[in-house]
């Protein structure tokens, strides 16, 4: 039987209504009408279909529906475009916070209880009265010295005979609190100060010197009528071989300094100091005080570098409102030389116990104290959890953004799980910086501790988590500033009701509450105790209120 062949193509057309064709898509439709074995060339009629769709009120309508949804998720999960991170960076698994954390059922009953209460407490807003700052009383920065300090002055800056070099040892801000009190030490002497040698870190291996972390010009322009200040000894003393003595002697006088040096560094010319740590006396005469303030709050300014990146910080912290500033003090060795446990896990616990038998002389003091009693007495930094606890009890709303200044703690960032559950906006300057920020300061610790202490000195609230010369420095930094709101946490007479599991919720926070009222930076006059540095408790020495006069520096 014979086929008839033809060359002749047939086509053959399909009907379809135009409703089914304006909802498929001109690649859908392709696929119907052609072979699959042949691409269709692009055509008038495609682009005939292009703006039948782009005239189509229902393909508005799709877009407005699909930004809608987005704007409303924007809004919902509160995006931010200016923070370089989430807004839970260190968040884990519930079930590995529990078990870490190994929170007692009694414990969890007493954070349960209180969550009760500080449920009114999660309004984030500058409106929130744990924002409030305390009454600074009118006092504002007062350095007027007196008529016999600017006569002695003009000498002493002129005098070209007597150096004093000084080695400083230590973290960043132990070390500047021994700055401050050679500076005060050279103008007893009557000397100038070679800028003072920083001693090489021995746990950090930090060697960096005085103008890696400190504004070297600065220093020198400020002081420069109270006591002069040289980069390195002449060439007339260069060649001479420094008296070198440490100071021993504890609350040194002005008096036993000019007994023990004055005679001797007129002979020799040059005075070398080693363990300035705490030994010049808290109570010296107005003038020195002030100069004291002098040095702290004005000389000693960060290198350029850092002071513009930890403003930079300090912006991100900012740019959604206020926020509190924690220094959490929860390092290995903090634990092991308090004498104090964690309350991570039995295993960490275990852990410190034995770090602390094999090494006993890491134990700073009190060693016939056993750790329940130096818990009771205040003796011990707050942990994860207890923080938590009073910050909530004080009021904190959950929405407050906090950033946390410190080493890192022990059992890593899950050791600070408590803290992240309560208030989930946490952050460090880890977080905050963006890729690179922080890579001309890694391995240098004085210059990391100094981007905190930047940061930590900027906030509208500040707590530590225990004392410590950072801590402290802080704290009169604030007061200097006009005594900003800074919790100082009364663990002493705390402790006893945070472990009474018995205290209803709202009486817990009533107490807390109660035992905090003079703890928020208000002022404090130094001379209320002995031995207060003036650069913790500045009134009245460098600060004086409505009714009397001040000058600036």
């Amino acid at each position: 039987m014979a086929v008839s062949k033809s060359n002749k193509k047939k086509l053959s057309y399909i009907s379809v209504p135009s409703q089914i064709i304006s909802s498929i898509s001109s690649t859908s439709l392709e696929s119907l009408l052609l072979s699959p074995k042949k691409k269709a060339p692009f055509s008038p009629l495609s682009v005939l279909r292009i703006r039948f769709l782009w005239r189509d009120p229902r393909f508005w309508l799709f877009l407005i529906l699909v930004f809608g949804v987005f704007g409303m998720l924007k809004v919902y999960f509160n995006v931010d475009p200016l923070i370089p991170f989430g807004r839970n960076p260190c968040a884990i698994s519930q079930d590995k916070l529990m078990v870490l954390n190994g929170l007692s059922s009694t414990q969890l009953s007493l954070v349960q209880n209180e969550v009760k209460v500080s449920g009114n407490n999660d309004n984030g807003d500058e409106k929130s009265e744990f924002w409030k700052q305390p009454d600074g009383l009118g006092y504002r920065p007062c350095l007027q010295f007196s008529n016999d300090y600017k006569r002695a002055s003009v000498d002493i800056v002129k005098d070209r005979t007597k150096y004093l070099m000084v080695v400083v040892a230590g973290g960043m801000n132990q070390q500047r609190n021994q700055i401050v009190d050679a500076v005060v030490i050279a103008r007893i002497l009557g000397a100038a100060l070679v800028v003072p040698i920083l001693q090489v870190n021995v746990i950090w291996g930090d060697e960096s010197e005085f103008a890696d972390i400190f504004d070297l010009e600065h220093f020198k322009k400020v002081l420069e009528n109270d006591v002069r200040i040289v980069s390195s000894l002449p060439s007339t003393h260069v060649m001479t071989r420094p008296l070198e003595d440490k100071m021993t002697h504890l609350h040194a006088t002005p008096e036993f300094i000019r007994s023990r040096y004055s005679r001797r560094i007129r002979r020799e010319g040059v005075l070398l100091l080693r363990s300035l740590d705490s030994r010049l006396s808290k109570d010296l005469p107005s003038d020195l005080q002030k100069l004291r303030c002098k040095v702290a709050f004005h000389a000693l300014r960060f290198a350029p570098p850092i002071l513009e990146l930890g403003n930079k910080l300090t912006e991100r912290m900012r740019s959604k409102g206020p926020y509190l500033a924690l220094h959490l003090r929860m390092e290995k060795d903090v634990w092991v030389r308090t004498g104090c446990l964690p309350g991570l896990s039995h295993e960490y616990d275990e852990m410190i116990n034995n770090e602390r038998k094999r090494r006993p002389e890491l134990l700073t003091s009190r060693s016939n104290m056993t750790y329940h009693e130096r818990k009771l007495a205040g003796l011990c930094p707050l942990n994860a959890l207890e923080v938590a606890r009073l910050l909530k009890a004080l009021g904190a709303p959950k929405t407050a953004r906090i950033f946390w200044a410190g080493g890192n703690p022990l059992g890593g960032k899950e050791a600070l799980d408590p803290l992240i559950r309560e208030f989930p906006h946490f952050y460090n300057k880890e977080d905050l910086a963006l890729p690179g920020e922080l890579e001309p300061f890694q391995k240098k610790a004085s210059l990391m501790a100094a981007i905190d202490y930047i940061v930590s000195e900027n906030s509208d609230v500040f707590m530590p988590s225990h004392g410590g010369n950072m801590g402290h420095a802080i704290q009169g930094h604030r007061a200097y500033a006009g005594h900003k709101k800074t919790i100082t946490p009364n663990k002493r007479q705390m402790f006893s009701h945070f472990m009474n599991s018995s205290l209803p919720g709202a009486e817990f926070k009533k107490i807390i509450v109660g035992l905090h009222r003079d703890s928020l930076g208000q002022p404090e006059l130094r001379s209320s105790k002995t031995r207060r540095d003036v650069t913790k408790y500045p009134v009245p020495e460098c600060m004086c209120n409505k009714m009397q006069p001040h000058s600036s520096v």
